[in-house]
């Protein structure tokens, strides 16, 4: 697979720890992005079949501002079981929202569907969020080792495909990747579990990894659609069974109504790697705003860095799934 990895990650926004459980009985896992401090945070939700929980949280009129942990996970819906585990991992270290004479931890979560990979009974559960927990704690008090969280298929991606549109036989790995971008004094970053129905692409329209011909080749599944070179046509897929989802996040000051519209700015990353986007892909990316560096900076100018953070850390992903598989 052409070109190196996109350097930077997740964890080179300042209050942030990734942690990855991946299953080691069947592809599937989960990713938890710790926050127990609070930061603010706004999602976007797209897509024709999303799983998730606390969204609406987020909306901008809501009263909550700040969360402690999100978590991407697959599992289909089952996978939101791992959110207790998140939860409860914060709850023993006394991190959450003060609500009368308890602290309720806001943990957001997202899922990709990966039941098809292996025995579709075993999906994460509350331990498995809890051991996402335990990883990212463990990054973040290790100052000499390094932050970039494993990328490819592990955590949340671990049971990730891409290049559905002609049957998941056909299709290709997919994973998790991360990166990160600069913008003067602010860094704004991404981290996309890839698991569409669509090609993952190059910035110059290359295919990385997709729907696969007979001989392993990448087909090329938007030129096969518009050329009608498909015989009786790609097969009918089944609602939600593929998503990606992911996290962008800067450091710089940004308030709730802020978030969600970075959020919202940052699906423009989707669009530039996936292609074709398609009503299957129940795509939701949340943002983080932990406003450690004290700037505050124009909220178009760090959208465009995060919609390029989401199309590289994509293309990290299967990039660093490639080198997986291959090895």
């Amino acid at each position: 697979m052409p070109g190196p990895l996109h350097p930077g990650s997740l964890a080179d926004v300042a209050g942030l720890a990734v942690g990855h459980r991946t299953r080691g009985d069947r592809a599937t896992g989960c990713t938890v992005v710790l926050c127990p401090q609070g930061v603010v945070c706004g999602v976007d939700v797209r897509g024709g079949a999303p799983g998730t929980r606390e969204t609406d949280l987020l909306k901008s009129e809501n009263t909550v501002e700040r969360v402690h942990a999100v978590l991407l996970t697959g599992g289909s819906a089952f996978g939101l079981d791992a959110a207790g585990g998140v939860m409860r991992w914060l709850d023993e270290r006394g991190h959450g929202l003060a609500v009368g004479p308890a602290r309720v931890p806001i943990v957001p979560a997202a899922v990709l569907f990966d039941l098809w990979v292996g025995d579709a009974r075993i999906r994460p559960g509350a331990d498995d969020g809890y051991a996402a927990c335990e990883a990212a704690a463990t990054a973040a008090a290790n100052p000499n080792a390094d932050a970039t969280p494993a990328q490819g298929p592990v955590g949340a991606g671990a049971g990730a495909r891409v290049g559905k549109l002609y049957g998941i036989e056909r299709a290709a790995p997919g994973g998790i990747g991360s990166a990160s971008l600069r913008l003067g004094a602010v860094t704004v970053a991404a981290l996309v579990a890839v698991n569409a129905v669509g090609d993952v692409v190059d910035a110059d329209g290359s295919v990385l990894a997709g729907a696969r011909g007979v001989d392993g080749r990448p087909l090329g599944s938007l030129q096969r659609l518009l050329a009608g070179d498909f015989g009786d046509g790609p097969p009918r897929l089944m609602a939600g069974m593929a998503t990606t989802i992911g996290v962008v996040a800067t450091d710089a000051q940004l308030s709730k109504p802020q978030a969600n519209k970075l959020a919202a700015l940052a699906h423009h990353g989707l669009a530039r790697a996936v292609n074709p986007l398609t009503m299957h892909d129940g795509d939701t990316l949340f943002a983080l705003a932990t406003g450690a560096s004290g700037k505050s900076s124009d909220l178009s100018a760090i959208g465009a860095l995060a919609a390029e953070a989401v199309a590289r850390a994509i293309r990290n992903a299967v990039r660093a799934a490639a080198a997986a598989c291959a090895t």
